[in-house]
């Protein structure tokens, strides 16, 4: 049985701000993943080349993945994939 990694996109004013600012988005994933799990997810889902991954779990005990994608793959793009923008 294979946990699903990624659970869904964080739409909010701080992640829409990051993903201009920083070329980043951020997700809400599987508590047990980790950080290397995760880039291999986005990566394969999107077909995109991530830069770092770092996670936090919040007061909401829901763990956010903060996830920055290299230069040539816009996050805004993958945003507009997600229908996020």
């Amino acid at each position: 049985m294979s946990i699903k990694i990624i659970k869904y996109p964080l739409s909010t004013e701080k992640s829409i701000r990051l993903m201009e600012s920083d070329n980043t988005l951020i997700f809400i994933v599987d508590n047990k993943s980790n950080k290397k799990q995760i880039k291999e997810e986005i990566e394969k889902l999107y077909k995109a080349k991530v830069k770092r991954v770092n996670t936090t779990i919040g007061p909401d005990t829901k763990k956010r993945a903060y996830v920055k994608f290299d230069d040539e793959t816009p996050a805004i793009d993958i945003a507009t994939q997600l229908g996020i923008m």
